[in-house]
């Protein structure tokens, strides 16, 4: 007779046949000191390759190992699947390169054992993980959790490591509000989890990149910020805002560029669109109505001004000083460097101007649990 087992570990796969096996024998390995039962289900999810046949021999191999397939691609799919019909207490995944050390799982688990926190993840960018990386994807992983606390205001440090685990009841609440089926699905499920008020354990990690790493980094990163900007209805007015901006700035650039020169026009179109960006994004992106606090917000909004004249006319400086550009090359310049100072805006906008602005519903300390029972 099986057992109901007090934790399942997912390890979703795809395309992953030349390491899967060795990955899980490892794993199997350190689960046989491990102080609690644990099933390690294999989600593979459309491989083309030999991938199942492989799970299914590591299954017939270990009892605790189980091995699912799944027709259509998507770890988000993969770990939704698995962990919606699942019975254990508490449901966990880790990446199938082992990147993070499995010394950490017994403390990713513990607190939520023992009813102290509903989801627990690892994290590479706390004061004690231990990170062996590229530069690249290094910047890459800053930068997305930064857009992340700003954006979507989150908490959490690290919201792209591949080891997390959650209460069986926090994922029965969370689960069905989660719409992304693919890499973004961790992000959402702990912003999910924020906005219920849940409590959320954080554990250092030591991780070691994998050089062989199936994630393609610019198409994921580009899945990411459109995840972003759907969960962040204040995100998207912002863009909207700034894109209807950036393209007058290009316009009255072009126009004032002959009279009153590169750096003329540049200071006359940013100061025009600063003010103009400033007051639609007060009401539009922020909500905030009336008069109270409109000059102050005008006069914060010209440090916003300041910093994307600095960053406009210093890569107006730096192009002269390289070469000698045509109109056409100065306007396109120019537009990479404002889309940059727009995105600078939207920081101290979030952060500064409008810190108490009306957003989305923040957490309320209700647990997984009691959300279930209310």
């Amino acid at each position: 007779m099986t057992t109901t087992p007090l934790i399942e570990l997912v390890v979703p796969v795809h395309d992953e046949e030349r390491v899967l096996a060795d990955s899980v024998e490892r794993l199997c390995a350190h689960l046989r000191a491990f102080p609690y039962d644990v099933r390690v289900t294999i989600a593979d999810n459309a491989s083309t390759d030999r991938t199942h046949e492989v799970a299914r021999r590591l299954a017939e191999r270990h009892p605790q190992v189980h091995a699912v397939r799944l027709e259509q691609k998507g770890r988000g799919r993969a770990l939704k699947a698995v962990w919606s019909t699942s019975e254990a207490d508490v449901l966990a995944y880790c990446d199938v390169d082992l990147s993070t050390d499995l010394a950490a799982l017994l403390p990713l688990v513990a607190p939520l054992l023992s009813g102290h926190s509903d989801v627990a993840i690892g994290t590479r960018l706390a004061r004690g993980s231990r990170v062996v990386r590229g530069p690249r994807r290094e910047v890459v992983s800053r930068c997305y959790n930064l857009l992340l606390h700003v954006a979507l205001r989150t908490r959490v440090s690290d919201a792209q490591c591949g080891f997390k685990a959650l209460r069986r009841d926090a994922a029965a609440v969370l689960l069905p509000q989660v719409r992304d089926d693919a890499w973004f699905f961790d992000t959402e499920l702990l912003v999910l989890a924020e906005a219920a008020g849940m409590r959320i354990h954080e554990v250092p990690v030591d991780w070691v990149d994998d050089p062989d790493s199936r994630v393609e980094l610019l198409p994921t990163a580009m899945a990411d910020l459109r995840g972003v900007v759907r969960m962040s209805r204040r995100l998207g007015s912002f863009a909207a805002v700034g894109v209807v901006s950036t393209l007058a700035y290009v316009v009255l650039f072009w126009l004032l560029a002959g009279p009153l020169g590169s750096q003329g026009a540049n200071l006359v179109a940013l100061a025009v669109t600063a003010v103009a960006n400033t007051a639609a994004n007060r009401r539009l992106t922020f909500g905030v109505r009336g008069a109270a606090g409109r000059w102050r917000h005008q006069a914060q909004g010209l440090v916003a001004f300041v910093a994307g004249l600095a960053l406009t006319s210093g890569t107006l400086g730096l192009l002269h000083l390289l070469a000698d550009p045509s109109r056409l090359v100065e306007t396109g310049v120019l537009l990479v460097a404002s889309v940059a100072a727009t995105l600078l805006r939207f920081g101290l906008f979030s952060r500064w101007i409008f810190p108490t602005a009306p957003h989305r519903a923040q957490p309320t300390h209700r647990t997984a649990a009691s959300e279930v029972a209310a």
